[in-house]
């Protein structure tokens, strides 16, 4: 079986949920370098309201079974309305922040739990930040 062949039926391990593209952005540079993209179902915060948003992010949860959503920004519509459905689902581990490194290593963390992974790529996500130059 080809890498393209079994990524295409991976099993969805996690939500990306982001305000405009972000989210399908970040799942096709995932897609690009690892063909692992299946592994993640993409929502967009694109004109829906708030309930709405929990409404697709909780049917999207029960829907995979995932027990991982990476949103974009900390205190962003997304991460709120993920917030909102924890509350009844403490199975379920949120991860604010996402960036490319953190999904990329959640992915290949596919031998180990998906909340361990996630915490994992969490991690590796924060340490992939840095600031080079800017002299003052």
């Amino acid at each position: 079986m080809s890498d393209r062949v079994s990524a295409e039926v991976r099993a969805v391990r996690a939500i990306v949920a982001g305000h405009g593209d972000f989210a399908a952005g970040l799942v096709s540079a995932v897609d690009q370098i690892t063909g692992r993209g299946s592994e993640f179902r993409v929502i967009s915060a694109r004109n829906l309201s708030g309930a709405d948003l929990d409404t697709l992010l909780l049917e999207t949860v029960r829907e995979t079974g995932v027990s991982v959503v990476f949103t974009d920004l900390q205190a962003g519509s997304c991460t709120m309305a993920a917030r909102r459905i924890l509350r009844d689902r403490p199975d379920v581990l949120l991860v604010a922040g996402a960036n490319l490194p953190m999904l990329l290593d959640f992915v290949f963390a596919d031998d180990i739990p998906a909340i361990e992974a996630a915490r994992h790529a969490a991690e590796r996500g924060r340490a992939a930040i840095i600031a080079h130059g800017g002299k003052a």
